[in-house]
């Protein structure tokens, strides 16, 4: 497939489709680089297993009582308007995104994306308070040309922060309590909401353990990466 596969989409999001995501083996070990666009192409996940390195971060206010959501933009080309956590991304193949050291490569592209997708200004978040708790392996397909296939860094965050939302990457965000994620999740089918299905496996198989150790996140890293496809 040629880059004629992306002239109906957005403009910004198949610009964004260039850059150079991480390439790692099962063992998260990095092996290369490719683009985004090649790395979510189902073509190419089927025949090739391609896999490569995200993150996602779940940022819950300064009491750990609500954490922040977000719905994907339309203009988005895998999982438009689906519901997820606060923010998904990938480390790029750059210099301050391939340090592996206490997962400081992911860290930095988290704080770059907070700042890109809900203008989260960077001195707002201090790379010491991001907490990895472990890595997820999962697939899934988003339609018939887009899918995922990623080994997730998953990362929470505890602040107060402003937020100046980037219309072509998010339509809208809400915070919701513990008892609200479980009727949004318990819910979905009678109210029409979609949800991510890396947000999804994290709340069903995580989340709220951790949620009930906000105050004590250290206590739950776990170097594990967990195989969920």
């Amino acid at each position: 497939m040629t880059d004629s596969l992306l002239t109906d989409y957005d403009a910004e999001q198949a610009r964004l489709m260039q850059e150079m995501c991480i390439i790692v083996d099962e063992n998260d070990k990095r092996i290369g680089a490719e683009t985004k666009k090649n790395c979510h192409l189902m073509e190419n996940i089927n025949r090739t297993n391609i896999l490569h390195r995200a993150f996602s971060v779940f940022l819950f206010d300064k009491t750990g009582e609500r954490l922040l959501l977000q719905q994907r933009a339309k203009e988005k080309i895998t999982f438009p308007e689906y519901f997820t956590n606060t923010c998904c991304s990938h480390p790029l193949n750059i210099k301050d995104e391939l340090k592996e050291d206490n997962q400081l490569g992911a860290k930095n592209a988290a704080i770059r994306k907070l700042e890109h997708e809900l203008g989260i200004p960077q001195d707002q978040i201090n790379i010491d308070d991001i907490h990895f708790l472990t890595r997820i392996h999962y697939l899934a397909p988003s339609d018939g040309i887009w899918g995922e296939h990623e080994i997730d860094y998953i990362f929470i965050i505890k602040a107060d922060v402003e937020l100046n939302v980037n219309p072509n990457e998010v339509m809208d965000i809400r915070y919701v309590t513990k008892d609200e994620l479980r009727k949004m999740f318990k819910n979905q089918g009678e109210t029409g909401v979609k949800l991510t299905p890396w947000f999804q496996l994290i709340v069903e198989n995580f989340l709220y353990k951790w949620w009930d150790n906000i105050d004590n996140l250290d206590s739950q890293k776990d170097m594990t990466i967990h195989r969920l496809i």
